[in-house]
């Protein structure tokens, strides 16, 4: 008789770990997914450490990148140029801008990963059920996805906030409900490319039910386009959050969000131009390198490269 130790499956499959050295290898050949995903890591560490973490008088991460508290004022020092005691200048009030923009990679960061995670767990069941379902629930589902899809993006944010109000959770909200569609559609094409795979027709063919196949068998094999998505729509989120608190409806003052930093420097182009600099160059970095990781994760995921290489 096999023993316990005999008979116990082990956690990943010698296919599974050969796909995914396989996966890690093609990753690390391709020089935008690196690049990407470089800066994206840099983000994180910086967005992480900027300011300490306290949760309920506790404080987790004492260690703060920022040199200057955010929200310090000094007004004999304001809208000082760059220099050594201020890397990025001083803005209107005197606040270092450097601990300011490092301090609003947070924010972009949790407003980033927020929405599109949110967007990603509602539009990927849309998706997933519309496309394996077809007939009427497809044509239900994927008409009201193009009903939201019809409205601009920051368009339909600004018109939510409007009624939910200017705040940051609010701002997850909005462009979790703006960003669900475009998740739907990718994961929709997924699934119609999926359901009339052999491996649907065998569960099929053994009796399993639709909700099992597909949360267990269509579902998992949708991922990697909608990972693709989802990392490109990261940084249009970020923008997105930058032009709703540029307007006055994402972060309010004294938060340190990079859009209401750029609609306060406006004001001083000529005279302190690097009150604007600093916090635009913070999104373009963050919204490039996005879209090479989005970029990269598409050429590694893409099965025609597969077949070809």
């Amino acid at each position: 008789m096999a023993t316990e130790q005999e008979t116990k499956q082990p956690l990943i499959s010698q296919s599974q770990r050969e796909r995914i050295a396989r996966f890690v290898r093609k990753f690390r050949n391709n020089t935008k997914a690196m690049i990407g995903l470089t800066i994206v890591v840099a983000l994180v560490f910086v967005a992480i450490f900027s300011r300490p973490i306290v949760i309920e008088g506790f404080t987790i991460q004492p260690f703060s990148l920022a040199p200057y508290p955010v929200a310090e004022t000094n007004i004999p020092a304001r809208t000082q140029p760059p220099s050594l005691a201020h890397p990025f200048g001083t803005d209107d009030l005197g606040r270092d801008i450097f601990s300011r923009v490092i301090a609003g990679s947070r924010i972009s960061l949790y407003v980033g990963f927020g929405s599109i995670t949110g967007a990603l767990l509602v539009g990927a069941v849309i998706g997933v059920v519309a496309g394996y379902a077809g007939g009427l629930t497809d044509e239900l589902l994927m008409r009201v996805m193009d009903a939201a899809m019809a409205f601009p993006p920051v368009l339909l944010a600004l018109t939510l906030l409007v009624v939910l109000g200017p705040e940051l959770t609010n701002v997850i909200i909005a462009l979790a409900f703006v960003y669900t569609p475009y998740i739907a559609r990718v994961s929709r094409s997924a699934a119609l490319a999926e359901r009339n795979e052999a491996y649907v027709e065998a569960a099929i063919a053994r009796g399993e039910n639709d909700s099992r196949i597909v949360f267990s068998e269509v579902f998992p094999n949708c991922l990697a386009p909608m990972l693709v998505q989802g990392s490109l729509n990261v940084s249009f989120a970020i923008l997105a959050e930058a032009s709703l608190s540029f307007l006055g409806l994402g972060a309010q003052p004294p938060r340190p969000s990079w859009g209401l930093m750029i609609n306060t420097g406006r004001g001083f182009m000529e005279t302190a131009p690097w009150m604007l600099i600093f916090p635009a160059l913070a999104i373009g970095i963050a919204v490039v390198g996005f879209n090479m990781l989005g970029d990269g994760l598409r050429d590694v995921l893409d099965p025609k490269v597969e077949a070809i290489e």
